[in-house]
């Protein structure tokens, strides 16, 4: 079938599929805060978010079923990115946002599962927990954009209640998520306050429990008879 050319296709390319979605995630960070919104700036995000999706896909199918799921998502998640750069509305944003934000937690959930099997630890494993860490901060990221789309003036930058760019609202989802808060971004409304301290709840639970898993990997030795 199709699919499952594409699928073997996909594997062959992405060997080391968690190592590449790491570093795509990582590049997409990078780009959202360095760049500008210039056309030009848009044109180099959409091309990072594009290998992120690839990379995410390619990661999460790895069965027929996840692959397709995967694809399914990724695909509105571009299309309405690309229409939205081009017809500049902001409702083709904001169906962006929700099919990325759904294709970011599904990839997330199937990377914990891969992670935290009873296997042995692996080098692609814990690329896999990493991606997972990272896309945490995206999926937030997307979350607090449709919670100020649909809610404006739910943050507030440097003391000023203003519309957020993307990449705003991704400095202020990585600075919650790693419990580094600078003070410069605030949420003021219900619904961003809830966002805000659920993703610091899971942030930490993220990594208490890898932390767990990594000890478990490797118990303790037996104590040598006579000592």
């Amino acid at each position: 079938m199709a699919i499952d050319r594409a699928r073997t296709a996909l594997a062959q390319v992405f060997f080391q599929r968690c190592f590449y979605l790491f570093v795509a995630v990582l590049s997409l960070i990078m780009v959202v805060l360095l760049l500008e919104p210039t056309p030009r700036g848009r044109i180099m995000l959409n091309v990072a978010n594009l290998l992120v999706v690839v990379a995410a896909v390619a990661a999460v199918g790895r069965t027929q079923l996840s692959f397709v799921i995967a694809l399914l998502l990724a695909v509105p998640t571009l299309f309405f990115q690309v229409i939205a750069i081009d017809g500049g509305e902001s409702r083709f944003l904001l169906h962006s946002w929700a099919f990325g934000a759904v294709l970011y937690a599904s990839t997330i959930a199937y990377l914990l599962r891969y992670v935290f099997q009873r296997d042995v630890m692996t080098a692609d494993k814990l690329y896999g927990a990493a991606a997972a860490y990272l896309m945490l901060g995206v999926l937030w990221g997307y979350l607090y954009a449709i919670a100020n789309h649909l809610q404006p003036g739910s943050f507030a930058f440097g003391g000023t209640v203003a519309a957020p760019l993307l990449g705003d609202l991704l400095y202020f989802s990585l600075t919650t998520l790693t419990s580094t808060g600078f003070g410069d971004a605030v949420p003021l409304l219900r619904y961003a306050r809830a966002l805000c301290v659920l993703e610091q709840l899971v942030g930490a639970l993220f990594l208490a429990i890898l932390i767990a898993r990594l000890a478990g990997v490797y118990p303790p030795g037996r104590e040598h008879a006579g000592t």
